[in-house]
């Protein structure tokens, strides 16, 4: 008899998909909206694995290693700002562009820059603003400055 094999609990995310453009963990409470945002990046040829929330994310992020994060704001058990600071204070994940895609409130925009968030999308969105902003996030290589502070002044909004 012929063995069964069982799948791992955890896919496993090669380093690099052939042919995509770039790795985006896009994480949002809101199915509907994770998967407008899927379809939107994958026609541009990205390759996007979703999370449900901040918890779900900071389980992922290490085994997908994606090249930008998105975050909603408002998500259950742990929210898109606190999301960005656990990213940040991780030495694997500092680098990784993150994007808030909400409401963009000036409150969730102040704690998102204070938490480390590159760039802010406002809800609801033009899907070519979600595409050049991801893109915009992938082209930039931001060295670290040379008295030490790496990301002052990250913030930007796609809309303006």
């Amino acid at each position: 008899m012929g063995k069964t094999r069982t799948q791992p609990l955890h896919p496993a995310y090669p380093r690099r998909v052939s042919g995509a453009c770039g790795r985006v963990l896009v994480v949002d409470d809101n199915k509907v909206i994770r998967q407008l945002i899927r379809v939107n990046l994958e026609l541009e040829g990205f390759e996007v694995v979703t999370a449900a929330d901040g918890v779900e994310c900071l389980d992922l992020v290490h085994q997908v290693r994606p090249d930008v994060i998105t975050l909603d704001v408002v998500m259950p058990r742990l929210d898109g700002v606190q999301t960005a600071t656990r990213l940040r204070s991780d030495p694997r994940t500092s680098h990784v562009p993150v994007a808030v895609i909400s409401a963009c409130t000036p409150c969730e925009v102040d704690s998102g820059a204070a938490a480390g968030v590159d760039a802010f999308l406002a809800k609801p969105f033009e899907p070519s603003e979600l595409v050049r902003l991801v893109r915009q996030l992938l082209a930039r290589e931001d060295p670290p400055a040379l008295d030490g502070r790496q990301g002052a002044g990250r913030a930007e909004s796609a809309a303006g």
